[in-house]
């Protein structure tokens, strides 16, 4: 019996030894698969893994991160080195820029230097994570110094790469400089992604910002205090229908010693189709790489660029034709003079078969409805807005009401009305 314990343990032990060079093999198989889809999901961010050398308990590479400036075409290469540990169950992953953190001996981190790490397990788990310690950067030429209190910044991606969730907190970053002060003080970003289809992603997130100094050297301080973004997508009638909205909050407006708030903006998608969502996502980033990877000139261009549109087109027409709506439904600014607020709303009726086949433009079955109300003082206190506001009452578009101005303005079968002016629109859809 003890014989047959001792073999069992000895099996065990042979295996667990094994296991490191197993991971390490599904490591560098990971790796390589993630680097091709990063690279084929989008041409603007591309990645290179130089000479990826496996050991038994570790192993090492080199690489590239090269962005494109898509106006220019223009890359810029960051090269990269890393260290790799094979454990039981996953790989440690740790990156190191050539050449080091700091531009030369600058010496922008006191004390540690960041750590940049991915860690991978065999069930296909990641997660990039960042530390950073406080830094300090000054451009001589300029006089301005960035300074960072130090912070993390994590993305772990798992369920086979369906799900992602990400955090972000850095308690102070500062700008100064001869003209202008700037402070950025306890920033927090919490994220989830889900995988619904093709490129469509649902989840929700939330944004913070504790405050936002700025201080400039000639003009009084202005400080935004909780600013807050919170977004949400929602899928509906089993995945079919996709709900979303965004909504930017800021609770107070500092100015010298006056302050006042909150303002408000909401915007929000209801019912979208998420095959034609999935559609037009998809054909305008096969648009957008045209543009980025193409040379100038030529008819074969030509015809790929015209292609990429007819395929926009078509994907804009298929989301109209499966009925949505889109806008504002909610805007508030508050100012001294008293509060502005109003909302947007476009929306597209779902279509039969029969009547999308005879659908010659998306506008014509919109409709929509906007309202706006600003107080009078705001106009007459700041001459600069008064001269811009002045055209829209002389011709109607702004009416007085008391001490307001008020916007009531409709859309459908391709006419506006704006307080009881109708106005043909152009079929620009």
């Amino acid at each position: 019996m003890n014989a047959k314990w001792m073999l069992a343990g000895a099996g065990v032990l042979v295996v667990a030894g094994g296991l490191p060079w197993v991971v390490g093999y599904v490591t560098e198989q990971q790796w390589q698969r993630a680097t091709t889809e990063v690279n084929n999901a989008q041409p603007f961010l591309t990645m290179e893994t130089d000479n990826y050398r496996r050991g038994f308990l570790g192993a090492e590479f080199s690489g590239s991160v090269n962005l494109r400036n898509p106006d220019t075409g223009e890359i810029q290469r960051l090269a990269y080195h890393a260290n790799v540990t094979h454990g039981v169950t996953g790989s440690l992953v740790d990156f190191q820029p050539q050449g080091g953190w700091s531009a030369g001996n600058a010496g922008w981190f006191a004390g540690e230097e960041p750590r940049l790490t991915l860690e991978t397990r065999l069930w296909g788990t990641a997660a990039l994570e960042l530390e950073a310690p406080r830094m300090s950067v000054t451009d001589t030429d300029s006089g301005e110094t960035l300074a960072s209190s130090g912070g993390l910044a994590r993305i772990e991606i798992s369920d086979s790469a369906s799900q992602a969730d990400a955090l972000v907190v850095w308690p102070a970053i500062t700008l100064s400089g001869p003209q202008v002060n700037v402070r950025v003080s306890d920033l927090r970003l919490e994220q989830t992604m889900n995988h619904l289809t093709g490129e469509v992603w649902t989840g929700s997130g939330e944004f913070v910002v504790k405050s936002v100094a700025v201080t400039p050297a000639q003009e009084p301080p202005i400080t935004l205090q909780d600013i807050l973004i919170r977004s949400s997508s929602e899928a509906k009638d089993g995945g079919e229908r996709l709900d979303s909205q965004v909504a930017f909050e800021i609770s107070g407006i500092s100015v010298s010693d006056k302050s006042y708030g909150p303002q408000r903006l909401v915007f929000a998608m209801s019912g979208v189709d998420v095959a034609a969502w999935g559609g037009l996502t998809e054909s305008l980033t096969a648009l957008q790489g045209l543009a980025v990877s193409q040379g100038s000139g030529g008819p074969q261009q030509f015809e790929q660029q015209m292609a990429a549109m007819q395929q926009v087109n078509t994907s804009v027409q298929d989301l109209a034709a499966a009925g949505f709506s889109v806008g504002f439904p909610e805007l508030t600014v508050t100012t001294p003079e008293g509060e502005v607020n109003g909302s947007v709303l476009i929306s597209h009726p779902e279509l039969t078969a029969d009547q999308k086949s005879g659908m010659l433009m998306v506008m014509q079955q919109l409709t929509g409805k906007m309202d706006l109300s600003l107080p009078l003082a705001l106009a007459q206190a700041y001459p600069e807005l008064q001269l811009q506001l002045a055209p829209l009452i002389k011709q109607g578009f702004l009416v007085r009401e008391g001490d307001r101005l008020l916007l009531n303005a409709s859309m459908n079968d391709l006419m506006l009305n704006v307080n009881g002016m109708n106005i043909p629109l152009p079929p620009l859809l």
